[in-house]
Protein backbone atom coordinates (compact mmCIF):
# COMPACT_ATOMS: atom_id res chain seq x y z
CA UNK A 1 0.00 0.00 0.00
CA UNK A 2 1.81 4.06 -0.92
CA UNK A 3 5.39 9.26 0.64
CA UNK A 4 8.09 9.63 -1.36
CA UNK A 5 11.03 7.10 -0.59
CA UNK A 6 14.37 8.85 -1.50
CA UNK A 7 14.56 6.78 -5.24
CA UNK A 8 11.49 6.28 -6.91
CA UNK A 9 7.85 7.02 -5.93
CA UNK A 10 5.85 5.26 -3.25
CA UNK A 11 3.61 2.52 -4.28
CA UNK A 12 2.03 -0.75 -3.02
CA UNK A 13 -0.47 -3.00 -1.44
CA UNK A 14 -3.89 -1.55 -2.17
CA UNK A 15 -2.53 0.34 -4.35
CA UNK A 16 0.43 16.37 -3.95
CA UNK A 17 -0.93 18.17 -5.72
CA UNK A 18 0.60 19.15 -9.11
CA UNK A 19 2.73 21.76 -10.07
CA UNK A 20 0.56 25.07 -11.23
CA UNK A 21 -0.61 24.83 -14.91
CA UNK A 22 2.41 23.06 -17.06
CA UNK A 23 3.36 20.53 -13.88
CA UNK A 24 6.35 18.83 -15.74
CA UNK A 25 5.52 20.08 -19.15
CA UNK A 26 1.82 18.27 -18.59
CA UNK A 27 -0.41 20.01 -21.75
CA UNK A 28 -2.80 22.41 -21.50
CA UNK A 29 -4.01 21.87 -24.80
CA UNK A 30 -7.44 19.85 -26.04
CA UNK A 31 -7.23 15.61 -26.64
CA UNK A 32 -7.55 15.13 -30.24
CA UNK A 33 -11.45 14.71 -31.68
CA UNK A 34 -10.66 13.16 -35.05
CA UNK A 35 -9.64 9.66 -34.79
CA UNK A 36 -6.37 10.07 -36.86
CA UNK A 37 -5.45 12.79 -34.32
CA UNK A 38 -6.35 9.78 -31.63
CA UNK A 39 -4.22 7.35 -33.29
CA UNK A 40 -1.28 9.90 -33.89
CA UNK A 41 -1.25 11.18 -30.53
CA UNK A 42 -1.52 7.46 -29.26
CA UNK A 43 2.01 6.28 -31.71
CA UNK A 44 3.88 9.06 -30.63
CA UNK A 45 3.33 8.33 -26.62
CA UNK A 46 4.18 4.63 -27.85
CA UNK A 47 6.88 5.67 -29.80
CA UNK A 48 8.17 8.26 -26.96
CA UNK A 49 8.19 5.22 -24.52
CA UNK A 50 9.92 3.36 -26.97
CA UNK A 51 13.26 5.79 -27.37
CA UNK A 52 12.98 7.18 -23.96
CA UNK A 53 13.93 3.34 -22.58
CA UNK A 54 16.06 3.34 -25.26
CA UNK A 55 18.14 6.30 -24.77
CA UNK A 56 17.64 8.04 -21.71
CA UNK A 57 14.97 11.45 -21.37
CA UNK A 58 18.68 13.38 -22.02
CA UNK A 59 19.69 11.56 -25.19
CA UNK A 60 16.27 11.28 -26.80
CA UNK A 61 15.17 13.07 -29.41
CA UNK A 62 11.70 14.37 -30.83
CA UNK A 63 13.30 13.34 -34.87
CA UNK A 64 13.68 9.56 -32.82
CA UNK A 65 10.43 9.79 -31.34
CA UNK A 66 8.35 10.66 -34.80
CA UNK A 67 10.82 8.05 -36.72
CA UNK A 68 9.66 5.22 -34.62
CA UNK A 69 5.66 6.30 -34.81
CA UNK A 70 6.11 6.85 -38.41
CA UNK A 71 4.56 9.99 -38.27
CA UNK A 72 5.83 13.66 -40.44
CA UNK A 73 7.91 15.94 -37.77
CA UNK A 74 5.31 17.90 -37.89
CA UNK A 75 2.46 15.82 -36.73
CA UNK A 76 4.72 16.05 -33.13
CA UNK A 77 4.08 19.66 -32.53
CA UNK A 78 0.65 19.21 -34.02
CA UNK A 79 -0.12 17.76 -30.03
CA UNK A 80 3.06 18.21 -27.82
CA UNK A 81 5.03 21.38 -27.50
CA UNK A 82 8.26 19.54 -26.29
CA UNK A 83 10.18 16.63 -25.61
CA UNK A 84 9.30 17.28 -21.59
CA UNK A 85 5.33 17.30 -22.39
CA UNK A 86 5.75 13.93 -24.24
CA UNK A 87 7.32 12.75 -21.96
CA UNK A 88 4.75 13.68 -19.08
CA UNK A 89 2.18 11.94 -21.36
CA UNK A 90 4.29 8.52 -21.06
CA UNK A 91 4.46 8.88 -17.07
CA UNK A 92 0.54 9.72 -16.47
CA UNK A 93 -0.27 6.65 -19.28
CA UNK A 94 1.94 4.47 -16.35
CA UNK A 95 0.26 5.84 -13.88
CA UNK A 96 -2.59 4.56 -14.79
CA UNK A 97 -1.51 1.04 -15.42
CA UNK A 98 -0.16 0.75 -11.86
CA UNK A 99 -2.67 2.27 -9.69
CA UNK A 100 -4.89 -0.22 -9.58
CA UNK A 101 -8.38 1.40 -8.11
CA UNK A 102 -10.65 -1.80 -8.33
CA UNK A 103 -8.03 -4.12 -6.91
CA UNK A 104 -10.21 -5.28 -3.93
CA UNK A 105 -12.68 -6.62 -6.87
CA UNK A 106 -10.89 -8.63 -8.95
CA UNK A 107 -9.56 -10.00 -5.15
CA UNK A 108 -12.67 -12.29 -5.53
CA UNK A 109 -12.56 -12.24 -1.83
CA UNK A 110 -13.88 -10.63 1.42
CA UNK A 111 -10.17 -11.17 3.29
CA UNK A 112 -8.09 -7.94 3.39
CA UNK A 113 -5.26 -10.00 3.21
CA UNK A 114 -6.31 -11.17 0.15
CA UNK A 115 -6.81 -7.51 -0.92
CA UNK A 116 -2.86 -6.69 -0.25
CA UNK A 117 -1.52 -9.65 -1.76
CA UNK A 118 -3.57 -8.86 -5.22
CA UNK A 119 -2.53 -5.36 -5.27
CA UNK A 120 1.02 -5.81 -4.36
CA UNK A 121 1.11 -8.61 -7.11
CA UNK A 122 0.07 -6.43 -9.54
CA UNK A 123 2.05 -3.43 -8.28
CA UNK A 124 4.97 -5.48 -8.66
CA UNK A 125 4.05 -7.18 -12.29
CA UNK A 126 3.54 -3.22 -13.40
CA UNK A 127 6.57 -2.19 -11.97
CA UNK A 128 8.69 -5.07 -13.27
CA UNK A 129 7.13 -4.23 -16.66
CA UNK A 130 8.07 -1.18 -16.07
CA UNK A 131 11.12 -0.66 -15.10
CA UNK A 132 13.20 0.69 -17.64
CA UNK A 133 11.20 4.04 -17.92
CA UNK A 134 11.01 3.86 -14.01
CA UNK A 135 14.51 4.38 -13.80
CA UNK A 136 14.41 7.13 -16.66
CA UNK A 137 11.78 8.86 -14.21
CA UNK A 138 14.24 8.83 -11.56
CA UNK A 139 16.88 10.16 -13.62
CA UNK A 140 14.58 13.44 -14.81
CA UNK A 141 13.11 14.08 -10.96
CA UNK A 142 16.81 14.13 -9.86
CA UNK A 143 17.26 17.24 -11.96
CA UNK A 144 13.90 18.47 -12.79
CA UNK A 145 11.56 20.13 -10.41
CA UNK A 146 9.16 19.31 -12.11
CA UNK A 147 9.37 16.29 -12.66
CA UNK A 148 9.96 15.73 -9.21
CA UNK A 149 6.68 17.52 -8.39
CA UNK A 150 4.86 14.64 -11.08
CA UNK A 151 6.83 12.18 -8.98
CA UNK A 152 5.36 13.35 -5.59
CA UNK A 153 1.89 13.73 -7.08
CA UNK A 154 2.16 9.82 -8.11
CA UNK A 155 3.21 8.89 -5.09
CA UNK A 156 0.57 10.86 -3.02
CA UNK A 157 -2.11 8.63 -5.36
CA UNK A 158 -1.04 5.61 -3.92
CA UNK A 159 -0.63 6.96 -0.33
CA UNK A 160 -4.40 8.17 -0.43
CA UNK A 161 -5.83 4.99 -1.49
CA UNK A 162 -3.99 2.89 1.10
CA UNK A 163 -4.86 5.07 3.92
CA UNK A 164 -8.46 5.14 2.82
CA UNK A 165 -8.23 0.98 3.06
CA UNK A 166 -6.18 1.22 6.25
CA UNK A 167 -8.90 3.83 7.69
CA UNK A 168 -11.65 1.29 6.33
CA UNK A 169 -10.07 -1.54 8.12
CA UNK A 170 -9.65 0.25 11.69
CA UNK A 171 -13.41 1.45 10.86
CA UNK A 172 -14.60 -2.65 11.06
CA UNK A 173 -12.24 -3.26 13.70
CA UNK A 174 -9.72 -5.58 11.94
CA UNK A 175 -7.04 -2.73 12.58
CA UNK A 176 -6.30 -0.56 15.87
CA UNK A 177 -7.09 2.67 16.22
CA UNK A 178 -3.93 3.80 17.43
CA UNK A 179 -1.94 4.18 13.86
CA UNK A 180 -2.10 7.00 11.94
CA UNK A 181 -3.94 6.07 8.69
CA UNK A 182 -1.75 7.81 6.52
CA UNK A 183 1.65 7.67 7.91
CA UNK A 184 0.98 4.02 7.76
CA UNK A 185 0.31 4.03 4.88
CA UNK A 186 3.10 6.31 3.63
CA UNK A 187 5.48 3.81 5.58
CA UNK A 188 4.23 0.73 4.22
CA UNK A 189 3.88 1.97 0.81
CA UNK A 190 7.87 3.75 0.46
CA UNK A 191 8.89 0.25 1.85
CA UNK A 192 6.95 -1.55 -1.31
CA UNK A 193 8.10 1.09 -3.81
CA UNK A 194 11.34 1.31 -2.54
CA UNK A 195 12.44 -2.49 -2.70
CA UNK A 196 10.97 -2.56 -6.41
CA UNK A 197 13.39 -0.44 -7.60
CA UNK A 198 16.11 -1.98 -5.94
CA UNK A 199 14.85 -5.22 -7.39
CA UNK A 200 13.65 -3.70 -10.75
CA UNK A 201 15.51 -1.37 -11.43
CA UNK A 202 18.82 -1.90 -9.34
CA UNK A 203 19.10 -5.51 -10.16
CA UNK A 204 18.86 -7.04 -6.76
CA UNK A 205 18.24 -10.58 -7.30
CA UNK A 206 15.33 -11.71 -5.59
CA UNK A 207 12.72 -14.29 -6.77
CA UNK A 208 9.64 -12.80 -7.49
CA UNK A 209 7.30 -14.86 -5.54
CA UNK A 210 9.76 -14.46 -2.10
CA UNK A 211 9.76 -10.92 -2.85
CA UNK A 212 5.73 -10.66 -2.79
CA UNK A 213 5.57 -13.01 0.07
CA UNK A 214 7.51 -11.51 2.19
CA UNK A 215 6.13 -7.67 1.21
CA UNK A 216 2.61 -9.53 2.12
CA UNK A 217 3.64 -10.94 5.29
CA UNK A 218 5.65 -7.51 6.58
CA UNK A 219 1.78 -5.88 5.25
CA UNK A 220 -0.34 -7.90 7.25
CA UNK A 221 2.18 -8.45 10.13
CA UNK A 222 2.28 -4.49 10.55
CA UNK A 223 -1.52 -3.70 10.56
CA UNK A 224 -1.94 -6.90 13.13
CA UNK A 225 -4.43 -8.49 10.62
CA UNK A 226 -6.47 -11.20 11.95
CA UNK A 227 -5.00 -14.72 11.03
CA UNK A 228 -1.57 -12.91 10.24
CA UNK A 229 0.91 -15.36 9.66
CA UNK A 230 2.99 -13.93 12.64
CA UNK A 231 0.35 -14.16 15.36
CA UNK A 232 1.50 -16.71 17.91
CA UNK A 233 4.81 -15.44 18.14
CA UNK A 234 5.03 -12.16 20.09
CA UNK A 235 4.04 -9.43 16.93
CA UNK A 236 -0.03 -9.33 17.41
CA UNK A 237 0.65 -6.92 20.11
CA UNK A 238 1.42 -3.42 19.25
Amino acid sequence: MNARPDSTSAGGATGGGAAPELAAGRSTRPAPKSRRGIRTRAALIEAAREVFEADGFVDARISDITRTAGVASGSFYTHFDSKEEVFAAVAEQVREEMLHPHVRARAGSDDPRDWIAAANREYLRSYRRNARLMAVLEQVSRVDPQFAALRAERASAFIDRNAALIRDLQERGLVTARLDARVTALALSSMVSKVAYLVFVEGEQIEFDTLLETLDWIWCNALQLPGSRGAGTGSERM
